[in-house]
């Protein structure tokens, strides 16, 4: 049975990313590709859906675990009866391969390790051909299925069953290597790795990307991790960045709102550019703008709310028949069909990042600022239509309060560019449509009766997206519209101190079960606190919060208060991206106060 949510560690080269447990078993690796079909996939089921395990065989008194500091280098420590050894788990950023290193290093006396392997391709639908090569110096083994093939090397494994085991003892001052290469079947199995290069360079690479990095005083060690979590779900290659790095672990433990988040949204992704851009990156920056350019070009009528890490516009959802799912929370889906849904929030988010760009200097290019345009008269053509919100609603489209504004905030950064940056555009008729659609907001989508902006035109229930009206420049913090539908959201949304999307009971989003409250909406609680002056609030929401990171200060996507553990996809783009904001507005508060 897979660990808890936040027992995993992520380790990744910006290409890929795989998790390990507490308990030293890897038990998820997509290759080449973040999106790519696992080759191990216990954490979807169980060992004999693959899972690369290295632990000691004695007794364990205990183990502590940690980053080298500003890296996604994982290092374990292990104590035991006979010893203490630390295993170092890293994947290489720079060598264009895609490698996992395990280095296992004696510290004290001598320590008996157990290695299982189980190499499982296609989410655990191709059991491969492993056969044993000779290697000058040392034992590798290698396995293909299909058009995977996978080199193991280090200590010799024996085939037990439908699994290759070893067993080896390390000393102290004595050091171990285990390498693990993917490769396409149809190549020559690759070169042994030089793992003191390997695990220099990728050192130095993390740190020196770390060097950029502009953190608030207060919450400094959490912005920077989340920071870091952000670049680790960036491609390398095309500047795509994933919403977190796994598939269907779910929203409610053994229900079936299980979805595929390996895939790049626009939202989270211009959520994500934002923050970058405001803490020091400006190169994520171009280098996600080029992304955009390549997925959307063409006719704008056929944008879509999500792309493939390469701009792949077909991300059909099918379910997994060989992978039960997280402790049988099924199915597990591959693909995601809101690919294919309107979102008209999606347009204001991609506006106001490329706008945070702009603000920070950086060059507007022609085919850029034609791009927007073209945004921007497909807005105008659809922006009466109803929509499936930024939760993906697979119910009835609806006029969601949330997405109306974002419309708005899309022509409000259109006329920005002309007005403040001297670009071209029809401003005279983007103000117009601006104020029509706010017209529309206020007198459609503010219920008097509940003294609260609603979650969709005459609904009369609430939803977690309205406490953005105000960080999107739509009202002010401090309005009383806003305050009160702060106030509304705490009377209704609140699950012990926590906030949740929407009520689901009220069968607006067409799934059945429930889920727990939502990480990034209870960051918005707490930044909405810290714009309205109420600091203290948003201190003591935001410390609890960052107290639900694990000890290696990762977000999955929700909380379970009653459990006491974390629930959804992991490690999440939009938690982590919350936190840095709310960190920013926090410390914004403070120094005002100062």
């Amino acid at each position: 049975m897979p660990l808890n949510i936040e027992e995993y560690g992520l380790i990744g080269d910006t290409h890929t990313a795989a998790l390990v447990g507490t308990d030293g078993s890897m038990d998820w690796l997509c290759m080449p590709r973040f999106d790519s079909p696992s080759v191990f996939g216990a954490l979807l089921g169980d060992e004999d859906h693959g899972r690369w395990l290295l632990a000691p065989t004695g007794t364990v008194l205990g183990t502590s675990r940690k980053y080298l500091e500003d890296t996604f280098v994982l290092v374990t420590t292990w104590r035991t009866e006979t010893g203490v050894v630390e295993v170092t788990d890293f994947m290489p950023t720079d060598d264009r391969r895609a490698d996992i290193i395990r280095r296992v290093t004696g510290i004290e006396g001598s320590v008996e390790f157990h290695e299982e392997l189980r190499i499982r391709f296609d989410y655990a639908a191709a059991l491969p051909w492993v056969r044993q090569v000779p290697e000058a110096g040392g034992n590798a083994l290698i396995a293909v299925a299909g058009p995977d093939a996978v080199i193991v090397r280090g200590p010799k494994l024996d085939a037990k069953g439908e699994a290759h085991v070893a067993k080896f003892t390390v000393t102290k001052g004595e050091t171990v290597d285990l390498t693990l290469t993917w490769y396409p079947s149809y190549r020559d199995a690759p070169g042994t790795a030089d793992v003191d290069t390997a695990l220099g360079s990728t050192t130095t690479w993390w740190r020196r990307w770390a060097e950029s990095c502009e953190a608030p005083e207060k919450y400094s060690a959490e912005v920077h991790r989340s920071l870091l979590v952000l670049r680790a779900l960036t491609h390398e290659d095309t500047g795509g960045i994933v919403a977190a790095a796994t598939t269907s672990l779910p929203e409610e433990f053994g229900g079936s709102r299980n979805w595929d988040y390996r895939y790049v949204w626009l939202r989270d992704a211009s959520l994500t550019l934002y923050v970058l851009i405001g803490h020091g990156f400006a190169l994520e920056a171009e280098a996600w703008r080029s992304w955009l350019l390549r997925a959307i070009a063409g006719d704008p009528n056929d944008v879509q709310i999500m792309y493939g890490l390469s701009g792949e516009r077909r991300l059909t959802e099918w379910e997994v028949g060989t992978l039960p799912g997280y402790r049988d929370s099924s199915p597990v889906r591959v693909g995601n069909g809101a690919f294919v849904q309107y979102q008209g929030d999606m347009f204001g988010e991609v506006m106001i990042a490329l706008n945070k760009a702009r603000q920070a200097g950086i060059e507007e290019g022609a085919l850029s600022w034609s791009l927007q345009r073209a945004l921007l008269q497909f807005v105008e053509d659809n922006w009466r239509r109803p929509d499936n919100g930024i939760w993906e609603i697979r119910g009835p489209k609806r006029h969601f309060t949330h997405s109306r504004a974002m419309l708005w905030a899309a022509f409000d950064c259109g006329i920005r560019a002309v007005r403040e940056h001297g670009l071209d555009g029809p401003v005279d008729h983007w103000e117009k449509l601006r104020d029509e659609l706010h017209d529309e907001i206020e007198s459609k989508g503010w219920d008097p009766v509940l003294g609260s902006y609603t979650q969709f035109y005459g609904s009369g229930t609430l939803d977690a997206s309205l406490l953005q009206l105000s960080q999107i420049g739509y009202i002010d913090a401090t309005d009383p519209r806003m305050l009160g539908t702060v106030a509304a959201i705490e009377s209704t949304l609140l699950r012990d101190g926590l906030v949740l999307r929407y009520l689901t009971d009220t069968g607006v989003d067409g799934l059945p079960g429930d889920e727990h409250p939502f990480l990034a909406c209870s960051f918005w609680l707490a930044e909405q606190y810290a714009l309205s002056g109420r600091t203290d609030d948003a201190i003591s929401l935001m410390d609890r919060l960052v107290g639900f990171t694990n000890d290696l200060g990762l977000l999955s996507e929700e909380y379970d208060v009653d459990g006491q553990r974390q629930v959804g996809n992991t490690p999440q783009a939009l938690s982590h991206l919350a936190l840095v904001r709310t960190a920013d507005a926090i410390d914004v508060a403070l120094r005002a106060a100062s």
